[in-house]
């Protein structure tokens, strides 16, 4: 089994990797995890600025940040995870992921927020759930 855990950072994300540590604990036998960090792409213009190598780092640093804590309590759990670090619109590079790497789950957090802020701010969350080809887990 194929396991996508796509996160942010947040404690929403935090609590999916917990959910897929006891999943992984349940099952079988273990299953083949990918930790997934999409950075949205800065604006042209402030890439430019910034340069190849100052862009490169700043999308490094981000994901390190986003994915330092769920990195660790996957280590704690002796959960083995592959990380990936992805430039990218969220929503799209979570399900091109999932289907490029033929992911048989997908589980992310949720921040809680109501259908009308979702639609203004533009959840992930909803744009992965409306699109997804593979199962989904949403952990609250």
């Amino acid at each position: 089994m194929r396991i996508l855990i796509a996160v942010d950072g947040s404690e929403a994300a935090l609590r999916a990797v917990r959910h897929a540590i006891r999943l992984a604990g349940d099952l079988k036998e273990s299953p083949e995890m990918h930790l997934l960090y999409a950075d949205e792409p800065l604006m042209r213009s402030v890439a430019l600025s910034l340069g190849l190598q100052g862009t490169a780092r700043y999308h490094g640093d981000n994901g390190k940040a986003a994915t330092q804590k769920a990195r660790a309590m996957l280590k704690r759990a002796k959960a083995a995870c592959e990380e990936h670090l992805v430039v990218g619109d969220p929503a799209a590079t979570i399900l091109k992921f999932a289907k490029t790497n033929r992911c048989d789950l997908v589980i992310m957090g949720s921040h809680g927020r109501s259908a009308l802020k979702s639609l203004f701010l533009g959840s992930v969350t909803s744009k992965v759930l409306v699109s997804c080809s593979v199962p989904l887990t949403i952990v609250r």
